[in-house]
């Protein structure tokens, strides 16, 4: 069974930056293309980035485009976003996700949070002003 585990998360002031991880254990992680996703309080969960399996080849979200970056290490079976230039309204859980489908999926269902079978329990960013 596919278990993921987000950590880096925290409390910073707008402006400043963070790095959320996420270590994926139970199978094989560069058969996974990896995601991650946010959900603020009273609002639906939305899509922030995802990563190919192996070409390295991401998609943002327009919100979060030239100040996140995704990014995977899969030696060491983890993702990574890096959060720079950070904004009040990106206060929010943020979850990683991972899509074991057998073949890439077209870049346009990236965002579906459907297209994820595992999800990681959460970390929550707090940005203040």
């Amino acid at each position: 069974q596919v278990q993921l585990v987000e950590s880096g998360g925290g409390l910073v002031q707008a402006g400043g930056s963070l790095r959320l991880s996420c270590a994926l254990s139970g199978r094989t992680f560069s058969r996974y293309g990896m995601g991650w996703f946010r959900q603020a309080p009273g609002k639906e969960r939305e899509f922030v980035a995802r990563i190919s399996r192996s070409t390295g080849t991401t998609y943002y979200a327009d919100s979060v485009k030239g100040r996140f970056t995704i990014s995977r290490d899969n030696a060491k079976n983890t993702v990574s976003l890096q959060m720079n230039s950070l904004k009040v309204e990106d206060t929010a859980v943020y979850y990683c996700a991972a899509d074991g489908a057998a073949v890439e999926p077209p870049v346009v269902t990236w965002p579906s949070a459907s297209r994820y079978e595992y999800w990681g329990q959460g970390t929550q960013v707090t940005v203040s002003s």
